[in-house]
C-alpha cells in the first residue's frame, strides 16, 4: 500500500430513532441559532421535517430556514445561504437531506466566514483553509454520495458551465445522523440513482494503482457485492431495514476515505459526469451508469489484472475456459447488464443529450484524471460520449 495519513472528525450516529435521541442535545452545544438546510420540500411530505423541528424546539433552538437546494448545487446558491447565515448570526448550519444537501452546506459554512471569494480560492484551485468554517451537522436523507463523513463539496458555477468536487478535512460536519428508515420515501428512481453511485465511488477507487493485493482493495470488493446484493433487495422491498440500512452505511463507507488509503484512485468517470451535468443537468448517478460501461471497455486492457478479479470476486463469474481479456471484459459486460436490470439509463439520449448538445464542448472541458489505467486525452472522452449517444 502507498503512503498515508488518515484522520476524519465527523461523529456519526446511526440506527433507527437515533435522530429524536441524540440532535437536541447535539445542537445545543453550538449556540442559539440553528440554519435548518434542506431541498425541495419533500421533508416536509415525508415527516422528517416536522421530526426535526420538533427536536429544535425541544432545545429552545431559534430556528432558520434555508431551503430549495436543488439537485446540482449551484456557487448561486451557496452566497444566497451564507448571506442568510451572516445576517442571522447562525451558529450552526444543519443540513437535511441527500448529497447535494450537504455539499451545499460545506460551501455555505466556508462562504458565511471568508471575506474572499470561495468558487476563486477553493473551487477553481485547491487552497489552504486557514479559517474555522461554521459548524456543521447533517442528517442523511438519502443513500448515495457519502458526504456526510468526508469533506467534500461538489458544486457547479452556472456562468462558467463547470462542476468541481473539493475535499477539506475542515469541511466535515461535526456530526451525522444516519437513520436508514429516513430513506423509505425515496423514490425509487432516486433510490436506483443513489445506489449506483455508491458502486461508482468505489469503483473509482478500486480500478487504480496499486494493484499487488491491498487491504483497500479486499474492503472495496466486499462493499462492491454488498451494494449489488443490497440494492436488488431493496428494489424488491423499499421498507426492507437490513437492505436500506446496509446501504446507508456503504455509502458512507465508499467516500469516509477509508477505502481510499493507500490507492491512487482514478475517477475520470466522475470527471466526465460533473461536465456533463454542467452542460445538462442531469442526474448524477444516472449520468455515471451511462458512462462506466463504456469508459471500462477502453481502459479494462490496461488494468486486466484488476478488471479479472472485478469479474471473479465481485460478480462470481468463473474463470475457466476464458483468456485474461475475455474474462477481464466479462466483468465489464456483467456490470452493464447490472445497469439495465436495475433500470437504470443507458445512452446519453435517455439523460435528455440530443443533436444539439455539443459533445466536443463538454468533452475538451473535462479534467484528465492522472489515475487512470490509461491516460486518457480528450480526443478519447469526445468517443466515449460518441459511444454512449
Amino acid at each position: 500500500m502507498n503512503n498515508f495519513i488518515f484522520e476524519n472528525a465527523t461523529k456519526v450516529y446511526f440506527g433507527k430513532g437515533c435522530v429524536k435521541e441524540y440532535l437536541a442535545c447535539l445542537c445545543g452545544q453550538y449556540g442559539q441559532t440553528v440554519m435548518l438546510c434542506f431541498g425541495g420540500g419533500s421533508v416536509k411530505k415525508n415527516g422528517i421535517y416536522d421530526e426535526v423541528t420538533a427536536c429544535l424546539q425541544k432545545a429552545g433552538q431559534t430556528i432558520v430556514e434555508f431551503s430549495g437546494i436543488g439537485a446540482n448545487p449551484t456557487y448561486a446558491k451557496v452566497l444566497e445561504g451564507a448571506k442568510l447565515a451572516r445576517e442571522n448570526h447562525a451558529d450552526l448550519i444543519l443540513a437535511v437531506g441527500g448529497g447535494s444537501v450537504m455539499d451545499c452546506c460545506k460551501a455555505v459554512s466556508m462562504a458565511a466566514v471568508y471575506d474572499g471569494d470561495i468558487w476563486t480560492d477553493f473551487w477553481a484551485r485547491p487552497g489552504v483553509i486557514d479559517f474555522e468554517p461554521l459548524p456543521l451537522g447533517v442528517i442523511v436523507t438519502v443513500a448515495g454520495t457519502g458526504s456526510e463523513m468526508n469533506g467534500g463539496a461538489v458544486i457547479t458555477n452556472e456562468k462558467l458551465k463547470i462542476k468541481t468536487g473539493r475535499d477539506y478535512p475542515k469541511c466535515n460536519a461535526r456530526f451525522a445522523l444516519l437513520d436508514p428508515t429516513y430513506t423509505y420515501s425515496v423514490p425509487k428512481k432516486q433510490m436506483v440513482s443513489g445506489g449506483f453511485d455508491i458502486l461508482s465511488h468505489i469503483m473509482e477507487t478500486y480500478f487504480s494503482e496499486p494493484d499487488g493485493d491491498n487491504v483497500s482493495d479486499d474492503i472495496s470488493e466486499a462493499l462492491m457485492r454488498g451494494v449489488i446484493r443490497d440494492l436488488r433487495a431493496a428494489i424488491q422491498n423499499p421498507e426492507d431495514y437490513t437492505a436500506r440500512s446496509n446501504l446507508m452505511w456503504e455509502s458512507t463507507m465508499a467516500e469516509n476515505r477509508i477505502i481510499k488509503l493507500g490507492k491512487r484512485m482514478d475517477f475520470e468517470c466522475h470527471q466526465m459526469e460533473h461536465q456533463l451535468g454542467a452542460y445538462t443537468n442531469c442526474n448524477h448517478g444516472a449520468g455515471l451508469a451511462v458512462l462506466h460501461p463504456v469508459y471500462y471497455r477502453h481502459i479494462y486492457r490496461d488494468g486486466l489484472a484488476k478488471f479479472q478479479k472485478f469479474a471473479v470476486n465481485v460478480w462470481g463469474i468463473s474463470p475457466e475456459g476464458k483468456t485474461g481479456e475475455e474474462l477481464a471484459r466479462a466483468g465489464v459486460e456483467a456490470l452493464a447488464d447490472f445497469i439495465r436490470e436495475i433500470g437504470l439509463p443507458t445512452t446519453l439520449r435517455e439523460l435528455g443529450v440530443n443533436e444539439s448538445t455539443d459533445l466536443k464542448a463538454i468533452a475538451d472541458s473535462c479534467n484528465l484524471a492522472p489515475g487512470s489505467y490509461k491516460k486518457m486525452t480528450h480526443e478519447e472522452i469526445l468517443k466515449i460520449f460518441q459511444e454512449c449517444y
